[in-house]
């Protein structure tokens, strides 16, 4: 096809398919908000130092993935990659610490990274996360896994792991880094060049490779736990036994140390077993405590999460055969100069009584429009012509259940709770 395409690494997200995405927001927004969570809406687009010294400028995000430029200002401008460091940038910014208590914060929207496109993963892709920002405690590592876990069963997904781990403070993993090092120089030429480059500067992510080569060379590697602090180990020792207490069951994985250089202590990720290939992890997070002092705030803890929202979509598509849809009370069918201008205002009317309802706008025959009728799944189908215009009246047929009958129009706007009741008795 020729003409404008989108550009490689997007998508559209058509109208059968959105019913998945506000399916997901709508369980989101409901769970989020009974545990206190409040929505926050940050740009798409950052001064580029915010990610640079949040991220971690030796992270592959900030080194190969980001979207920057300068903008007429000639001011460095980065497309967000991520939703953390906005979200804090916002909380110093905006001084919520001053409120003196724990800010707890979801955000949905897109984000963007310039990666080889495949399925599951876009360059404009977008993610659902939550913050809780300014306590240490463990519980609040529990509670945030515990949100993660509830949503995405209530979606109705159950083939799904945690795994678990912590990467310690920060003396944790200085010492841990050269024991590391250590372990990995006699296999240096062994390595992926990826990893290779990241040995003196990064090697904790070398943890995370993909290559088979690599990842079974680390799994005889060093332990973290082994180079806890006793503060950090009775920490990760609380969050794993509050954990079980609620009967979340979970994995030890000591090669889990996410991609970004803000985390501390607590690291996870919620992995699907089927249904994604290699890119199944579905969300992904951890402790930040040193992220908020970082970008110029005081020294605050926090806790958080991003869900893959181009992930979890393709697993719930696979999983059900159609996202929960609001139902359509009435269908309206008209033809007849009279009776099109009359529909028009019926439409307006009923919806104004909160009934939903589909004007059909083709001025086909009956036949056709009643074809239609059948197919938009509506209760009812209200069909209206010229001599219906006349009379003031319409032709009410109840669809799922073969009954037709003929009422005033009025009735419609008097009778609007008893319409409400025979919708809701005939879809039981």
């Amino acid at each position: 096809m020729s003409g404008i395409q989108a550009i490689k690494g997007t998508r559209d997200i058509l109208p059968d398919e959105v019913g998945y995405w506000q399916w997901v927001e709508s369980v989101a927004r409901t769970i989020l908000s009974r545990a206190a969570y409040r929505e926050i809406r940050t740009p798409i687009f950052e001064q580029t130092d915010l990610f640079e010294r949040g991220i971690g400028e030796a992270t592959d995000v900030v080194g190969k993935e980001m979207y920057t430029f300068l903008d007429k200002g000639d001011r460095s401008i980065t497309l967000r990659p991520e939703g953390t460091a906005g979200a804090v940038r916002a909380y110093i910014q905006r001084s919520l610490y001053a409120q003196g208590e724990t800010q707890r914060l979801w955000y949905t929207g897109p984000m963007f990274r310039y990666e080889q496109p495949q399925e599951g993963r876009q360059r404009q892709f977008h993610q659902l996360g939550i913050e809780s920002i300014g306590s240490a405690d463990p519980r609040a590592d529990v509670e945030v896994i515990a949100l993660a876990i509830d949503i995405l069963k209530t979606l109705g997904l159950d083939n799904l792991r945690l795994d678990l781990n912590s990467v310690g403070d920060p003396d944790d993993r200085r010492q841990y880094r050269e024991a590391l090092i250590n372990y990995l120089m006699p296999y240096q030429a062994d390595l992926d060049t990826d990893s290779q480059n990241r040995l003196e500067r990064n090697p904790l992510r070398i943890l995370d490779s993909k290559d088979p080569k690599t990842k079974q060379i680390v799994q005889d590697a060093p332990k973290i736990w082994d180079h806890f602090s006793p503060d950090s180990q009775q920490r990760f020792e609380q969050v794993q036994q509050q954990l079980t207490d609620l009967g979340i069951a979970y994995r030890l994985n000591h090669c889990l140390v996410r991609g970004l250089d803000y985390y501390t202590h607590m690291a996870f990720e919620i992995i699907a077993d089927t249904g994604l290939g290699a890119q199944n992890t579905v969300c992904g997070g951890g402790r930040y405590d040193g992220l908020v002092k970082e970008l110029g705030g005081p020294q605050t803890p926090a806790v958080g999460w991003a869900i893959g929202l181009e992930r979890l979509i393709i697993l719930l598509r696979q999983a059900t055969e159609a996202a929960p849809a609001a139902p359509l009370d009435f269908y309206l069918v008209s033809r007849g100069d009279r009776a099109e201008a009359q529909a028009t205002q019926l439409a307006q009317m009923l919806r104004h009584q909160g009934f939903s309802v589909e004007l059909d706008l083709s001025g086909s025959a009956f036949g056709k429009q009643l074809k239609r009728a059948d197919r938009s799944g509506a209760t009812a189908c209200l069909v209206l012509g010229d001599a219906e215009a006349d009379s003031q009246t319409v032709q009410l047929k109840w669809l799922a259940l073969g009954q037709q009958e003929k009422i005033t129009q009025a009735d419609l706007s008097t009778k609007a709770d008893e319409f409400r009741e025979r919708i809701a008795q005939a879809r039981a």
